[in-house]
């Protein structure tokens, strides 16, 4: 026991566009990092964390070829919705477990004309289901539509676009084709908080905003004090594209991907950092950077 334990080590988890979900004390975690589908990885603590054999979406279990990118995990009626992009197009597979295998009876995408990536499932108070996601449409714009209550499409008459890249932090470089992508979205008080990621991800710039509506489907208004993550409070290049979630300790945390290194993008590095609401209305979002810190595997 002692000679496995000593061949045990832990290693940086590295998976771009990371998720995390919730439920009976389990974090499961997912991302972008495997060109055949979605790894998972479980833990109980948020610090030690298990990486299982078997994807939880492999490529031919349902739609898609290349470029599984950006999953999201959502349960709804005592069923498992992995959104997720393919093939530059958005697909939602299904299980019975937040392991998979998710899978598609008919491997196909949601529908909508031109290339679609970077889902989020958000359900309102009132019940209704929205899919925030990413159109390349000059630019990577950030657009929302009413889902269908079996979750099986979006509904095309209810599409919305919510938000753009523009000037400043948004567009460090002054691209042509300015990036806001990663869309993620959750209510607090009143208010609909949709956080997003801006400049393109190989950028040491990358960064994380949020904007603010008193509806789900806007108008947004963006925050003055963007952007509330960057590589200023991480001190690590190209900090973005993740996902919101309460942790047992009932504190909102902010799962994201950083480059490699200072001198390389990929293999991106998944980390996690701490959030702060304030009191007063509107709530203003803030990171705690002292909570900032990589998640590990054990090997």
């Amino acid at each position: 026991m002692s000679a496995v334990r000593a061949q045990s080590r832990k290693d940086t988890i590295r998976l771009a566009d990371p998720t995390i979900f919730f439920e009976h004390n389990v974090y499961y975690l997912y991302g972008t990092g495997n060109p055949n589908g979605f790894e998972v990885y479980t833990s109980s603590d948020l610090k030690t964390w298990k990486r299982h054999n078997r994807l939880a979406l492999e490529k031919g279990n349902s739609y898609g070829t290349k470029g599984f990118w950006a999953p999201q995990l959502f349960k709804h009626d005592n069923k498992y919705y992995m959104a997720y992009t393919a093939d530059e197009h958005i697909a939602i597979a299904t299980s019975n477990s937040p392991l998979g295998p998710f899978t598609q009876l008919v491997h196909q995408p949601i529908s909508g004309n031109g290339k679609q990536i970077d889902p989020f499932i958000f359900k309102d108070t009132d019940g209704k289901l929205y899919l925030y996601h990413v159109r390349l449409d000059n630019g990577n714009r950030i657009y929302v539509a009413k889902l269908k209550d079996d979750l099986s499409d979006i509904d095309q008459t209810t599409i919305k676009e919510c938000i753009h890249a523009e000037t400043g932090w948004e567009n460090a470089e002054g691209s042509q084709w300015p990036v806001s992508e990663g869309p993620t979205v959750t209510k607090i008080g009143k208010l609909y908080y949709l956080f997003y990621s801006a400049n393109d991800f190989r950028n040491i710039n990358y960064a994380i905003g949020y904007a603010t509506s008193a509806s789900p489907v806007g108008p947004w208004i963006k925050y003055s004090g963007n952007p509330i993550l960057s590589r200023k409070n991480t001190g690590q290049n190209g900090s973005g594209h993740g996902d919101v979630f309460t942790a047992k300790d009932g504190m909102l945390y902010y799962v994201f991907h950083t480059h490699s290194s200072a001198n390389a993008v990929g293999l991106r590095k998944t980390a996690v950092i701490g959030l702060s609401v304030s009191k007063q209305f509107p709530a203003v979002i803030s990171v705690r950077p002292e909570s900032f810190r990589y998640l590990e595997w054990i090997n």
